[in-house]
Protein backbone atom coordinates (compact mmCIF):
# COMPACT_ATOMS: atom_id res chain seq x y z
CA UNK A 1 0.00 0.00 0.00
CA UNK A 2 1.35 3.43 -0.91
CA UNK A 3 2.25 5.79 1.90
CA UNK A 4 0.06 8.87 2.26
CA UNK A 5 2.00 12.00 1.44
CA UNK A 6 1.20 15.41 2.87
CA UNK A 7 2.62 18.88 2.89
CA UNK A 8 4.27 20.43 5.97
CA UNK A 9 1.97 21.44 8.81
CA UNK A 10 1.14 25.17 9.00
CA UNK A 11 -0.22 27.06 12.00
CA UNK A 12 -2.20 30.29 11.79
CA UNK A 13 -2.29 32.56 14.86
CA UNK A 14 -5.15 35.07 14.90
CA UNK A 15 -4.50 37.70 17.58
CA UNK A 16 -7.86 39.41 17.86
CA UNK A 17 -9.48 41.87 20.23
CA UNK A 18 -11.83 39.34 21.83
CA UNK A 19 -10.07 36.04 21.20
CA UNK A 20 -6.71 34.54 20.25
CA UNK A 21 -7.01 31.45 18.09
CA UNK A 22 -4.30 29.02 16.98
CA UNK A 23 -5.35 26.73 14.13
CA UNK A 24 -3.22 23.78 12.98
CA UNK A 25 -3.76 22.68 9.39
CA UNK A 26 -2.17 20.41 6.82
CA UNK A 27 -2.60 20.21 3.07
CA UNK A 28 -2.42 16.89 1.26
CA UNK A 29 -2.21 15.88 -2.39
CA UNK A 30 -5.82 16.94 -2.97
CA UNK A 31 -4.78 20.56 -2.29
CA UNK A 32 -7.42 20.78 0.43
CA UNK A 33 -6.61 21.78 4.02
CA UNK A 34 -7.41 19.42 6.87
CA UNK A 35 -7.74 21.02 10.29
CA UNK A 36 -5.83 18.99 12.87
CA UNK A 37 -6.58 21.07 15.94
CA UNK A 38 -7.62 24.44 17.25
CA UNK A 39 -7.01 26.35 20.45
CA UNK A 40 -8.81 29.44 21.70
CA UNK A 41 -8.14 31.80 24.58
CA UNK A 42 -9.70 35.03 25.75
CA UNK A 43 -7.77 38.05 24.52
CA UNK A 44 -7.18 40.45 27.41
CA UNK A 45 -4.19 42.40 26.17
CA UNK A 46 -5.47 43.59 22.78
CA UNK A 47 -7.68 46.60 22.03
CA UNK A 48 -8.95 47.53 18.57
CA UNK A 49 -6.50 45.13 16.97
CA UNK A 50 -3.40 46.48 18.72
CA UNK A 51 -1.44 44.95 21.58
CA UNK A 52 -1.84 47.10 24.70
CA UNK A 53 -0.45 44.69 27.29
CA UNK A 54 2.48 42.43 26.42
CA UNK A 55 2.29 40.02 29.37
CA UNK A 56 -1.45 39.39 29.09
CA UNK A 57 -1.20 38.84 25.34
CA UNK A 58 1.71 36.42 25.77
CA UNK A 59 -0.28 34.43 28.34
CA UNK A 60 -3.27 34.21 25.98
CA UNK A 61 -1.07 33.09 23.09
CA UNK A 62 0.50 30.37 25.23
CA UNK A 63 -2.92 29.12 26.33
CA UNK A 64 -4.27 28.98 22.77
CA UNK A 65 -1.16 27.27 21.42
CA UNK A 66 -1.11 24.73 24.25
CA UNK A 67 -4.71 23.74 23.51
CA UNK A 68 -3.98 23.49 19.77
CA UNK A 69 -0.98 21.26 20.51
CA UNK A 70 -3.05 19.03 22.80
CA UNK A 71 -5.78 18.56 20.23
CA UNK A 72 -3.55 18.09 17.18
CA UNK A 73 -0.68 16.17 18.76
CA UNK A 74 1.72 18.50 16.95
CA UNK A 75 4.46 20.56 18.57
CA UNK A 76 4.03 24.14 17.40
CA UNK A 77 7.20 26.14 16.78
CA UNK A 78 6.39 28.46 13.86
CA UNK A 79 3.24 30.49 13.20
CA UNK A 80 1.85 32.84 10.57
CA UNK A 81 0.34 35.84 12.32
CA UNK A 82 -2.28 38.34 11.19
CA UNK A 83 -1.99 42.10 11.59
CA UNK A 84 -4.89 44.54 11.60
CA UNK A 85 -6.09 47.44 13.70
CA UNK A 86 -6.94 51.09 13.45
CA UNK A 87 -3.35 51.95 12.56
CA UNK A 88 -3.55 50.25 9.14
CA UNK A 89 -3.89 52.73 6.28
CA UNK A 90 -3.68 52.61 2.49
CA UNK A 91 -3.04 54.93 -0.42
CA UNK A 92 -2.73 54.93 -4.18
CA UNK A 93 0.52 55.77 -5.97
CA UNK A 94 1.80 55.63 -9.52
CA UNK A 95 5.23 54.78 -10.85
CA UNK A 96 7.11 55.09 -14.14
CA UNK A 97 9.93 52.93 -15.45
CA UNK A 98 11.83 53.95 -18.60
CA UNK A 99 13.23 50.96 -20.42
CA UNK A 100 16.86 51.06 -21.51
CA UNK A 101 16.14 50.95 -25.23
CA UNK A 102 13.19 51.48 -27.53
CA UNK A 103 10.99 48.42 -28.04
CA UNK A 104 12.53 46.55 -25.15
CA UNK A 105 11.03 43.27 -23.93
CA UNK A 106 9.43 43.76 -20.50
CA UNK A 107 10.69 41.25 -17.91
CA UNK A 108 9.83 40.36 -14.32
CA UNK A 109 12.91 42.25 -13.15
CA UNK A 110 11.43 45.50 -14.50
CA UNK A 111 8.23 44.97 -12.50
CA UNK A 112 10.23 44.16 -9.38
CA UNK A 113 12.24 47.36 -9.80
CA UNK A 114 9.03 49.41 -9.92
CA UNK A 115 7.71 47.68 -6.78
CA UNK A 116 11.01 48.24 -4.97
CA UNK A 117 10.81 51.94 -5.82
CA UNK A 118 7.37 52.12 -4.19
CA UNK A 119 8.86 50.94 -0.90
CA UNK A 120 11.05 54.05 -0.93
CA UNK A 121 8.27 56.65 -1.04
CA UNK A 122 7.75 58.88 1.99
CA UNK A 123 5.17 57.82 4.58
CA UNK A 124 4.05 59.29 7.89
CA UNK A 125 6.54 59.23 10.79
CA UNK A 126 6.47 55.94 12.69
CA UNK A 127 4.95 54.04 9.76
CA UNK A 128 6.37 51.64 7.24
CA UNK A 129 5.00 50.15 4.04
CA UNK A 130 3.72 46.60 4.52
CA UNK A 131 2.50 45.66 1.03
CA UNK A 132 2.83 47.12 -2.46
CA UNK A 133 0.19 45.66 -4.78
CA UNK A 134 0.30 46.41 -8.54
CA UNK A 135 -3.02 47.27 -10.14
CA UNK A 136 -3.05 48.56 -13.76
CA UNK A 137 -0.07 48.65 -16.10
CA UNK A 138 0.40 50.71 -19.26
CA UNK A 139 3.09 50.49 -21.94
CA UNK A 140 3.63 53.61 -24.01
CA UNK A 141 0.25 54.92 -22.75
CA UNK A 142 -1.58 51.74 -23.83
CA UNK A 143 -3.47 49.88 -21.10
CA UNK A 144 -2.26 46.31 -20.49
CA UNK A 145 -4.41 43.41 -19.28
CA UNK A 146 -3.06 41.77 -16.12
CA UNK A 147 0.74 41.82 -16.65
CA UNK A 148 3.02 43.50 -19.22
CA UNK A 149 5.71 40.81 -18.98
CA UNK A 150 6.58 39.54 -22.47
CA UNK A 151 5.44 42.70 -24.25
CA UNK A 152 7.60 45.27 -26.03
CA UNK A 153 7.73 48.99 -25.33
CA UNK A 154 9.78 51.99 -24.26
CA UNK A 155 7.98 53.37 -21.20
CA UNK A 156 6.27 51.35 -18.49
CA UNK A 157 3.91 52.90 -15.92
CA UNK A 158 1.63 51.44 -13.25
CA UNK A 159 -0.75 52.24 -10.41
CA UNK A 160 -0.10 50.66 -7.03
CA UNK A 161 -2.16 50.05 -3.89
CA UNK A 162 0.12 50.66 -0.91
CA UNK A 163 -0.73 49.43 2.59
CA UNK A 164 1.04 50.95 5.59
CA UNK A 165 1.10 50.21 9.31
CA UNK A 166 2.74 51.43 12.48
CA UNK A 167 6.16 49.97 13.20
CA UNK A 168 5.43 49.92 16.93
CA UNK A 169 2.25 47.87 16.49
CA UNK A 170 4.02 45.29 14.33
CA UNK A 171 7.00 45.08 16.68
CA UNK A 172 4.69 44.53 19.66
CA UNK A 173 3.10 41.56 17.89
CA UNK A 174 6.51 40.14 17.08
CA UNK A 175 7.66 40.51 20.69
CA UNK A 176 4.53 38.73 22.02
CA UNK A 177 4.98 35.80 19.64
CA UNK A 178 8.66 35.41 20.49
CA UNK A 179 8.06 35.63 24.25
CA UNK A 180 5.51 32.85 23.86
CA UNK A 181 8.36 30.66 22.59
CA UNK A 182 7.35 30.79 18.93
CA UNK A 183 8.91 31.93 15.70
CA UNK A 184 6.92 34.25 13.46
CA UNK A 185 7.24 32.87 9.94
CA UNK A 186 5.25 35.69 8.39
CA UNK A 187 2.94 38.60 9.08
CA UNK A 188 -0.19 38.88 6.92
CA UNK A 189 -2.75 41.66 6.66
CA UNK A 190 -5.89 40.11 8.17
CA UNK A 191 -8.37 41.28 5.51
CA UNK A 192 -6.23 39.51 2.90
CA UNK A 193 -6.18 36.34 4.99
CA UNK A 194 -9.95 36.43 5.49
CA UNK A 195 -10.46 37.02 1.78
CA UNK A 196 -8.37 33.95 0.96
CA UNK A 197 -10.67 31.74 3.04
CA UNK A 198 -14.14 33.10 2.22
CA UNK A 199 -14.00 34.66 -1.27
CA UNK A 200 -14.15 32.75 -4.53
CA UNK A 201 -12.10 33.56 -7.61
CA UNK A 202 -15.29 34.52 -9.46
CA UNK A 203 -16.26 37.03 -6.76
CA UNK A 204 -12.87 38.72 -6.79
CA UNK A 205 -13.01 38.99 -10.57
CA UNK A 206 -16.56 40.32 -10.67
CA UNK A 207 -16.00 42.84 -7.88
CA UNK A 208 -16.76 42.28 -4.21
CA UNK A 209 -16.53 43.99 -0.82
CA UNK A 210 -15.24 41.93 2.10
CA UNK A 211 -16.47 43.24 5.47
CA UNK A 212 -14.79 41.50 8.41
CA UNK A 213 -16.60 42.48 11.64
CA UNK A 214 -14.28 41.58 14.47
CA UNK A 215 -14.30 42.48 18.14
CA UNK A 216 -12.45 45.80 17.98
CA UNK A 217 -12.44 46.83 14.32
CA UNK A 218 -14.32 46.28 11.09
CA UNK A 219 -11.91 45.61 8.22
CA UNK A 220 -12.86 46.37 4.62
CA UNK A 221 -11.22 45.06 1.46
CA UNK A 222 -12.53 45.71 -2.05
CA UNK A 223 -11.52 43.43 -4.94
CA UNK A 224 -12.14 43.83 -8.65
CA UNK A 225 -10.52 42.01 -11.56
CA UNK A 226 -8.71 39.80 -9.03
CA UNK A 227 -6.85 42.81 -7.61
CA UNK A 228 -7.36 44.47 -4.26
CA UNK A 229 -8.52 48.01 -4.97
CA UNK A 230 -9.22 49.54 -1.57
CA UNK A 231 -8.68 48.76 2.10
CA UNK A 232 -9.92 50.51 5.23
CA UNK A 233 -10.32 49.95 8.95
CA UNK A 234 -13.32 51.21 10.95
CA UNK A 235 -12.75 51.47 14.74
CA UNK A 236 -16.27 50.18 15.46
CA UNK A 237 -17.21 46.51 15.74
CA UNK A 238 -18.63 43.83 18.01
CA UNK A 239 -17.26 45.16 21.29
CA UNK A 240 -18.93 48.54 20.88
CA UNK A 241 -22.27 46.79 20.35
CA UNK A 242 -21.70 44.89 23.60
CA UNK A 243 -20.92 48.14 25.40
CA UNK A 244 -24.12 49.69 24.04
CA UNK A 245 -26.16 46.76 25.36
CA UNK A 246 -24.41 46.99 28.73
CA UNK A 247 -25.27 50.69 29.02
CA UNK A 248 -28.73 50.56 27.47
CA UNK A 249 -29.95 47.51 29.39
CA UNK A 250 -28.02 48.16 32.63
CA UNK A 251 -26.39 44.73 32.74
CA UNK A 252 -22.90 43.32 33.28
CA UNK A 253 -20.55 43.09 30.30
CA UNK A 254 -20.62 39.28 30.37
CA UNK A 255 -24.40 39.36 30.36
CA UNK A 256 -24.43 41.91 27.52
CA UNK A 257 -22.21 39.68 25.39
CA UNK A 258 -24.48 36.68 25.99
CA UNK A 259 -27.57 38.74 25.16
CA UNK A 260 -25.97 39.80 21.89
CA UNK A 261 -24.85 36.32 20.89
CA UNK A 262 -27.97 34.37 21.92
CA UNK A 263 -30.75 36.86 21.30
CA UNK A 264 -29.31 39.65 19.13
CA UNK A 265 -31.25 40.71 16.02
CA UNK A 266 -30.05 43.18 13.40
CA UNK A 267 -33.65 44.07 12.50
CA UNK A 268 -36.16 45.05 15.23
CA UNK A 269 -38.89 43.75 12.91
CA UNK A 270 -37.62 40.24 13.66
CA UNK A 271 -38.78 40.48 17.28
CA UNK A 272 -42.09 40.85 19.07
CA UNK A 273 -43.19 43.40 21.66
CA UNK A 274 -44.39 40.52 23.83
CA UNK A 275 -40.95 38.90 24.08
CA UNK A 276 -38.85 39.54 27.16
CA UNK A 277 -35.69 38.07 28.65
CA UNK A 278 -35.45 37.59 32.40
CA UNK A 279 -31.90 37.92 33.72
CA UNK A 280 -30.49 37.22 37.20
CA UNK A 281 -30.08 40.13 39.56
CA UNK A 282 -26.68 41.14 40.88
CA UNK A 283 -25.61 39.60 44.21
CA UNK A 284 -28.93 37.88 44.87
CA UNK A 285 -31.15 40.78 43.89
CA UNK A 286 -34.45 40.21 42.10
CA UNK A 287 -34.44 39.21 38.45
CA UNK A 288 -34.83 41.89 35.78
CA UNK A 289 -36.63 41.76 32.45
CA UNK A 290 -35.08 42.95 29.19
CA UNK A 291 -37.30 43.68 26.20
CA UNK A 292 -36.26 41.80 23.06
CA UNK A 293 -37.46 44.77 21.01
CA UNK A 294 -35.34 47.18 23.01
CA UNK A 295 -32.31 44.90 22.61
CA UNK A 296 -32.82 44.75 18.83
CA UNK A 297 -33.18 48.55 18.63
CA UNK A 298 -29.85 49.04 20.44
CA UNK A 299 -28.06 46.64 18.09
CA UNK A 300 -29.75 48.09 15.02
CA UNK A 301 -28.69 51.66 15.85
CA UNK A 302 -25.00 50.73 16.15
CA UNK A 303 -25.08 48.57 13.01
CA UNK A 304 -26.50 51.51 11.06
CA UNK A 305 -23.51 53.60 12.14
CA UNK A 306 -21.01 50.88 11.22
CA UNK A 307 -22.48 50.31 7.76
CA UNK A 308 -22.70 54.03 7.09
CA UNK A 309 -18.91 53.98 7.37
CA UNK A 310 -18.72 50.85 5.21
CA UNK A 311 -20.85 52.41 2.48
CA UNK A 312 -18.75 55.59 2.63
CA UNK A 313 -15.59 53.54 2.01
CA UNK A 314 -17.28 51.76 -0.90
CA UNK A 315 -18.15 55.13 -2.45
CA UNK A 316 -14.66 56.51 -1.77
CA UNK A 317 -13.05 53.56 -3.55
CA UNK A 318 -14.60 54.61 -6.86
CA UNK A 319 -15.77 51.04 -7.55
CA UNK A 320 -19.31 51.22 -6.16
CA UNK A 321 -20.79 50.72 -9.66
CA UNK A 322 -18.50 47.78 -10.50
CA UNK A 323 -19.10 45.43 -7.54
CA UNK A 324 -21.22 42.80 -9.22
CA UNK A 325 -20.77 40.24 -6.43
CA UNK A 326 -21.90 42.71 -3.76
CA UNK A 327 -20.85 42.32 -0.14
CA UNK A 328 -19.50 39.33 1.79
CA UNK A 329 -19.63 39.66 5.59
CA UNK A 330 -17.46 37.53 7.85
CA UNK A 331 -15.98 37.60 11.35
CA UNK A 332 -17.70 37.08 14.69
CA UNK A 333 -20.03 40.03 14.18
CA UNK A 334 -21.52 38.44 11.06
CA UNK A 335 -23.49 35.94 13.18
CA UNK A 336 -26.20 38.40 14.24
CA UNK A 337 -29.61 37.22 13.11
CA UNK A 338 -31.05 38.94 10.01
CA UNK A 339 -27.76 40.75 9.31
CA UNK A 340 -27.87 39.77 5.63
CA UNK A 341 -31.30 41.36 5.21
CA UNK A 342 -30.18 44.43 7.16
CA UNK A 343 -27.17 45.05 4.90
CA UNK A 344 -29.11 44.49 1.69
CA UNK A 345 -31.79 46.93 2.84
CA UNK A 346 -29.32 49.68 3.80
CA UNK A 347 -26.86 49.32 0.90
CA UNK A 348 -28.98 47.93 -1.93
CA UNK A 349 -26.18 45.43 -2.67
CA UNK A 350 -26.34 41.65 -2.82
CA UNK A 351 -25.01 40.21 0.44
CA UNK A 352 -23.98 36.85 1.82
CA UNK A 353 -22.32 35.62 5.03
CA UNK A 354 -18.78 34.38 4.34
CA UNK A 355 -17.79 31.00 5.78
CA UNK A 356 -14.21 29.67 5.51
CA UNK A 357 -14.99 26.75 3.21
CA UNK A 358 -13.13 27.61 0.00
CA UNK A 359 -10.03 25.50 0.72
CA UNK A 360 -11.16 23.17 3.52
CA UNK A 361 -11.90 19.47 3.17
CA UNK A 362 -15.56 18.84 2.48
CA UNK A 363 -15.55 16.53 5.51
CA UNK A 364 -14.56 19.37 7.85
CA UNK A 365 -16.88 19.77 10.82
CA UNK A 366 -19.51 22.47 10.47
CA UNK A 367 -18.31 23.91 13.78
CA UNK A 368 -15.08 25.02 12.10
CA UNK A 369 -16.88 26.53 9.11
CA UNK A 370 -17.77 29.43 11.36
CA UNK A 371 -17.03 33.01 10.28
CA UNK A 372 -15.10 33.61 13.51
CA UNK A 373 -12.37 31.31 12.15
CA UNK A 374 -12.13 32.99 8.72
CA UNK A 375 -8.90 34.84 9.52
CA UNK A 376 -7.22 31.84 11.15
CA UNK A 377 -7.98 29.54 8.22
CA UNK A 378 -6.86 32.26 5.80
CA UNK A 379 -3.52 32.55 7.61
CA UNK A 380 -2.93 28.84 6.94
CA UNK A 381 -3.69 29.39 3.25
CA UNK A 382 -1.29 32.34 3.07
CA UNK A 383 1.30 30.28 4.91
CA UNK A 384 1.22 27.64 2.18
CA UNK A 385 1.54 30.34 -0.46
CA UNK A 386 4.64 31.63 1.34
CA UNK A 387 6.13 28.13 1.51
CA UNK A 388 5.57 27.74 -2.21
CA UNK A 389 7.37 31.01 -2.93
CA UNK A 390 10.28 29.90 -0.75
CA UNK A 391 10.49 26.52 -2.50
CA UNK A 392 9.67 24.60 0.69
CA UNK A 393 6.28 23.20 -0.31
CA UNK A 394 7.39 19.59 -0.70
CA UNK A 395 5.33 16.46 -0.08
CA UNK A 396 6.34 14.56 3.05
CA UNK A 397 5.85 10.95 4.06
CA UNK A 398 3.03 10.54 6.54
CA UNK A 399 4.66 10.48 9.98
CA UNK A 400 3.45 10.31 13.57
CA UNK A 401 3.05 13.62 15.43
CA UNK A 402 6.08 14.79 17.40
CA UNK A 403 4.20 14.97 20.71
CA UNK A 404 1.90 12.46 22.33
CA UNK A 405 -1.30 12.17 20.33
CA UNK A 406 -4.41 13.30 22.20
CA UNK A 407 -7.50 11.11 22.40
CA UNK A 408 -9.93 11.43 19.54
CA UNK A 409 -12.25 14.32 20.39
CA UNK A 410 -15.94 14.71 19.91
CA UNK A 411 -16.87 17.69 17.76
CA UNK A 412 -18.93 20.34 19.50
CA UNK A 413 -22.30 20.96 17.93
CA UNK A 414 -23.26 24.61 18.39
CA UNK A 415 -26.77 25.29 19.67
CA UNK A 416 -28.69 28.13 18.10
CA UNK A 417 -31.58 29.29 20.24
CA UNK A 418 -34.49 30.69 18.26
CA UNK A 419 -37.37 32.47 19.99
CA UNK A 420 -40.83 31.44 18.77
CA UNK A 421 -43.12 34.44 18.42
CA UNK A 422 -46.20 33.94 20.56
CA UNK A 423 -48.71 36.10 22.38
CA UNK A 424 -47.34 34.91 25.70
CA UNK A 425 -44.70 32.39 26.67
CA UNK A 426 -42.52 31.30 29.53
CA UNK A 427 -39.30 29.58 28.51
CA UNK A 428 -36.46 28.68 30.83
CA UNK A 429 -32.95 28.06 29.57
CA UNK A 430 -29.47 27.89 30.97
CA UNK A 431 -26.67 29.91 29.45
CA UNK A 432 -23.09 29.43 30.49
CA UNK A 433 -21.28 32.75 30.26
CA UNK A 434 -17.96 31.00 29.79
CA UNK A 435 -16.72 30.34 26.26
CA UNK A 436 -17.35 26.69 25.30
CA UNK A 437 -14.30 24.59 24.61
CA UNK A 438 -13.84 24.05 20.91
CA UNK A 439 -12.81 20.55 19.95
CA UNK A 440 -10.45 19.64 17.11
CA UNK A 441 -11.99 18.61 13.87
CA UNK A 442 -10.37 15.44 12.62
CA UNK A 443 -12.35 13.97 9.76
CA UNK A 444 -11.56 11.39 7.08
CA UNK A 445 -10.04 12.80 3.93
CA UNK A 446 -12.36 13.08 0.93
CA UNK A 447 -11.65 11.22 -2.30
CA UNK A 448 -8.93 12.73 -4.42
CA UNK A 449 -11.34 13.49 -7.26
CA UNK A 450 -13.30 15.84 -4.97
CA UNK A 451 -10.45 18.33 -4.77
CA UNK A 452 -10.90 21.94 -5.71
CA UNK A 453 -7.82 23.99 -6.36
CA UNK A 454 -7.64 27.23 -4.41
CA UNK A 455 -7.27 30.33 -6.59
CA UNK A 456 -3.89 32.03 -6.54
CA UNK A 457 -2.55 35.19 -8.10
CA UNK A 458 1.06 36.26 -8.44
CA UNK A 459 0.73 39.39 -6.34
CA UNK A 460 -0.89 37.38 -3.53
CA UNK A 461 2.09 35.02 -3.46
CA UNK A 462 4.49 37.92 -2.84
CA UNK A 463 2.67 39.50 0.11
CA UNK A 464 4.05 37.38 2.93
CA UNK A 465 7.58 37.53 1.52
CA UNK A 466 7.38 41.33 1.40
CA UNK A 467 6.45 41.33 5.06
CA UNK A 468 9.35 39.03 5.86
CA UNK A 469 11.62 41.57 4.15
CA UNK A 470 10.14 44.22 6.38
CA UNK A 471 11.17 42.35 9.54
CA UNK A 472 14.61 41.55 8.19
CA UNK A 473 15.26 45.29 8.42
CA UNK A 474 17.66 45.93 11.28
CA UNK A 475 15.35 48.69 12.59
CA UNK A 476 12.68 46.05 13.55
CA UNK A 477 14.42 43.61 15.38
CA UNK A 478 -21.48 31.00 34.99
CA UNK A 479 -23.88 30.01 36.81
CA UNK A 480 -26.47 32.61 35.69
CA UNK A 481 -29.55 31.53 33.81
CA UNK A 482 -31.85 33.46 31.53
CA UNK A 483 -35.59 33.16 31.31
CA UNK A 484 -37.58 34.44 28.35
CA UNK A 485 -41.14 35.45 29.10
Amino acid sequence: MNEIKKYPIVVGLDIGTTKIAAIVGQMDQTKRIKILGIGRAESNGVARGEVVNIEMTVASIKAAVAEAQRQSGVEIKEVYVGIAGEHISSMQHSGIYTLSERDTLVEESHIKSMIDDMYKIAVNPGEKIIHVIPQEFTIDNSLVQMTPVGMYGSRLSANFHIICGKLAAAKNIKVCVERAGLEMSGLVLEPLASAASVLSEEEMEAGVVLVDIGGGTTDIAIFQDNVIRHTAVIPLAGNIITEDIKTGCLVLKKQAESLKVKFGHALPEGTSENEHISIPGIAGRERREISMLNLANIINARLEEIFQHVFFEIKASGFSKKLIAGIVITGGGSQLKHLKQFVEYHTGMLTRIGHPTESLHTSTSDSLKNPIFATGVGLIIKGYEALKDEGRLNLLEDVMPVVEQAAAPIAVEEKIIEAPVQESMHVEMEINFEEPEVSPYVQPSPPANSAKKAPKEKWWNRLVQNTNDWFSDESINNDNDFKRN
